[in-house]
């Protein structure tokens, strides 16, 4: 069940960044076209060559194959992760399911294209989030998800003594 998650978060994350290609002409300097849904909130096309916040997009090309090893090799130890904790973690189990949707999501990109399709822009004035998609926001609740499970098994084990 917790790959069906998985696999559901990659088919959502593919199918919506599709639809941004098709709907939206990329950013550029000087030009970008977006759909403003609220007042801090809006669709827009971003390509992402780096990780996360942009980092390391103007290496030269060498960290598409490195970021996607890196999240090859983060999906497959998240599957062994979540195939040992599925049973007696549930909670962290869904985490985890989370993130390596996102994962795998952004690495289909990353050996795809060569970049992240990201299209979330979250701001207020003129301060931007960094643009995000599907993926990053999966990968992000999980994160989230499973430090919770760590301070709530960090207390209990504290609790248990």
């Amino acid at each position: 069940m917790h790959y069906l998650l998985s696999f559901t978060i990659v088919v959502v994350d593919q199918i919506s960044k599709q639809l941004m290609e098709r709907l939206l002409d990329l950013c550029v300097p000087g030009h970008c076209q977006s759909i403003v849904l609220l007042p801090v909130f809006e669709l827009a096309l971003v390509h992402n060559e780096g990780a996360a916040f942009s980092f390391l997009s103007e290496a030269g090309g060498w960290q598409r194959w490195f970021l996607a090893l890196v999240s090859l090799i983060a999906s497959v130890f998240i599957c062994f992760w979540i195939f040992q904790a599925r049973k007696k973690d549930i909670y962290l189990s869904w985490a985890l399911a989370l993130i390596l949707g996102g994962a795998v999501g952004n690495l289909v990109d990353r050996v795809g294209w060569g970049y992240v399709i990201d299209f979330f822009i979250v701001h207020y004035q003129h301060y931007y989030f960094p643009a995000f998609n599907v993926a990053d926001a999966a990968i992000s609740v999980g994160a989230v998800m499973v430090l919770i499970d760590m301070f709530a098994n960090t207390k209990s084990r504290t609790d248990e003594h």
